[in-house]
């Protein structure tokens, strides 16, 4: 005999089986220690430590794409293309708001219809009774934080994962057709992989058992692999790789990396939804993993290239900011450390050596930083998890849970591969993905925007 109270499973082991008042008190008893965990499994309580924290989550991770990718993109293009990286981030912050609004929160984390164990339509989208945010109200919870709060927090991850394929066909691509691939890529790739991960029982991925705290699969690898394919098909920049296009002002960069790197405390942190061990524990595997992947770079930069450089370990930061994002809540300090080692010395090489030998023109190495880390941090969360490796999720098979990863890791691949390369020819064929050949060559700052960053 057992009783399910609360998420407190107690077995009847022989004490209970005396009759009469025995067996009456002890039923009493535990049900009067169980009442508590009763009454809050169900009427969730509005914490207002957890709703603090989750308020100033939402703000960092707002800061990552506004100023902080802006700054750390904007620096590594050229000063002619300056204010379009800038713009492109910021109408894009202003987009996709609206869109999450109108159905996005909807498709992405709506559970009607979606039953555990069950695979159709609610298991790879959310449907639209959450349409314009329906049903919300300033009482409305999600956990123990305002739902309005978690609809905030959420969409601060739908801007800046479409913002982040930007810098893979940086300085060539039409700002209407930018808005046009953000609506859409958001639509038909983001919000239902989203779902797929995070909207809990019933999800494709949830059930699967796939591991992603924070956004492995549902930002990095799919804004990489998306990054990818676009400057695939938009070409390479005029010139590339023959012209020398050096960073203009790798100031704004670092600047823009150190805004990355404090909001995305609020990334990883701010994924328990709730002010409590798990995010401090996430908050330190985060410094832990984004330290570890600096060493990493700069030691195999500076032992193949006979020199450190500030480029280099900005971007061995973001590949450890990276690659321990679908980790934070499950890794150690100890697989923390090793997983930022990795993905910073792998990712010097995939954003070099790889880059120029197929030839690709990923102009700020989206696919070899976001994608390469965030595939190895996917695989690596599974066995990273388990107890013996330092770890506190429930992995007792760290073969079995990193198969499971894989398969994640594979389907994210295909998921957001296919997808965007269809939105892509889709829309060169109805209004074109780049500007003409002058317009590159004056720059997208006077060709598409009348305006300069400097006038000196």
């Amino acid at each position: 005999m057992r009783f399910d109270l609360a998420g407190i499973r107690i077995r009847d082991s022989g004490i209970g089986k005396a009759r009469g008042v025995g067996r009456v008190g002890l039923f009493c008893g535990l049900l009067a220690l169980a009442s508590p965990a009763l009454a809050q499994g169900a009427a969730p309580k509005l914490d207002s430590g957890d709703t603090a924290w989750m308020l100033t989550a939402s703000m960092l991770v707002l800061l990552m794409t506004i100023p902080g990718l802006a700054l750390f993109y904007g620096g590594m293009v050229r000063a002619k293309n300056l204010l379009s990286v800038l713009m492109q981030c910021f109408a894009i912050t202003a987009l996709v708001t609206v869109l999450w609004m109108v159905y996005g929160y909807s498709l992405a984390f709506s559970t009607a219809g979606m039953h555990a164990g069950e695979v159709d339509l609610h298991s790879i989208v959310g449907g639209l009774d959450r349409f314009m945010l329906a049903g919300l109200t300033p009482d409305s919870l999600y956990n123990t934080v305002p739902e309005s709060v978690f609809v905030m927090f959420q969409l601060t991850f739908a801007i800046i994962t479409p913002a982040l394929i930007i810098g893979a066909f940086a300085e060539r691509m039409k700002f209407s057709a930018l808005l046009w691939f953000t609506g859409l890529w958001l639509t038909f790739v983001y919000l239902p992989m989203a779902h797929m991960v995070w909207s809990g029982p019933g999800s494709l991925l949830g059930d699967l058992g796939v591991l992603d705290f924070a956004g492995g699969t549902v930002v990095h690898i799919n804004a990489g692999i998306a990054g990818l394919v676009a400057c695939l098909v938009i070409g390479k920049r005029k010139g590339y790789p023959t012209t020398p296009m050096p960073p203009h002002n790798l100031g704004y960069t670092v600047i823009g990396a150190s805004l990355l790197w404090l909001g995305w405390f609020g990334f990883n942190a701010g994924s328990a939804v709730a002010s409590n061990g798990s995010a401090g524990m996430a908050m330190l595997v985060t410094q832990i993993a984004t330290a570890g992947a600096v060493i990493g770079w700069t030691a195999v930069e500076w032992f193949t290239h006979k020199r450190p450089s500030v480029l280099g370990a900005v971007s061995g930061a973001v590949a450890g900011l990276v690659a321990v994002t679908p980790a934070s809540g499950t890794c150690g300090p100890g697989g923390a450390l090793v997983l930022g080692l990795i993905a910073g010395a792998a990712c010097f090489f995939t954003a070099t050596r790889l880059k120029n030998k197929l030839g690709y023109d990923d102009s700020l190495d989206v696919f070899g930083v976001h994608a390469i880390a965030g595939i190895i941090g996917g695989l690596l969360t599974g066995p990273l998890a388990a107890a013996t490796l330092g770890g506190f999720g429930n992995v007792t098979s760290l073969g079995g849970q990193l198969w499971i990863q894989a398969k994640g890791v594979g389907f994210t691949i295909a998921w957001s591969a296919t997808l965007s390369y269809a939105i892509l020819k889709i829309l060169d064929i109805a209004i074109g993905l780049r500007v003409d050949a002058e317009q590159e060559q004056v720059g997208l700052d006077l060709s598409e925007h009348e305006e300069r960053a400097y006038n000196l």
